[in-house]
């Protein structure tokens, strides 16, 4: 699957004049969306109105169209599989895209990955072979923290505990432990009880706003 521009020109219908992806789009009928998530993402499921069609002479090559259903912009992703797949399956590939995107973010927010000013190869792959090893072992540290409960617990709307152990939460600890800060461990450790507590009821709000009007599944 690869994200493709709208000026992007594609063949339907065995034509012989490529057509672009946006015009594609735009002469779609209404029947031929269907609203799919993504995935669950920072607020809740990522809904959003999905179209497909077949392009070129191979029946395993899709143009996949996705639609925000506020704004109304367009993205388009060119398909390919080496079996015929529903369009369920399109989307949740395109989906993962959001966990490369915020796997980036976290290295960048939390170990620093920009943060250098090198000019050749070998100090940059340095760089970003700390960054990323330094987020390894924050993620498995969290991985580790994360207590065994039955799954309604990790329920985003029923669970009533706080979020598990996060990445920034262990860097933020961390860091309090090798510069201690002027207040106890005991009011260090209330405190990131109570930011986590924070971050679970802001989580249930975002996850029952975002679940509203929405078709279950």
């Amino acid at each position: 699957m690869l994200a493709v521009a709208c000026s992007m020109r594609v063949r339907i219908n065995h034509g012989r004049t490529p057509i672009r992806a946006d015009t594609v789009a735009g002469r779609l009928p209404a029947a031929a969306w269907q609203r799919h998530s993504a995935g669950n993402g920072a607020k809740g499921p990522r809904y959003y109105d999905w179209a497909w069609i077949h392009i070129g002479t191979d029946s395993h090559r899709h143009l996949l169209i996705r639609r925000n259903r506020t704004t109304g912009e367009l993205a388009f992703y060119l398909c390919w599989s080496p079996t015929e797949v529903p369009l369920s399956e399109l989307v949740r590939v395109a989906g993962v895209r959001w966990s490369v995107e915020e796997c980036f973010q976290a290295a960048k927010g939390q170990v620093g990955l920009d943060h250098y000013q090198v000019r050749n190869w070998t100090s940059w792959h340095r760089h970003v072979t700390l960054a990323m090893l330094a987020l390894a072992f924050l993620t498995a540290l969290a991985a580790d923290a994360a207590p065994e409960r039955p799954d309604d617990a990790y329920h985003p709307v029923r669970s009533r505990d706080p979020i598990t152990l996060t990445v920034p939460e262990i860097r933020h600890l961390l860091v309090a432990v090798f510069h201690p800060p002027a207040v106890t461990v005991a009011r260090l450790l209330h405190w990131s009880n109570w930011r986590r507590r924070h971050q679970a009821t802001a989580r249930r709000s975002h996850y029952r706003r975002r679940a509203a009007g929405e078709p279950a599944g």
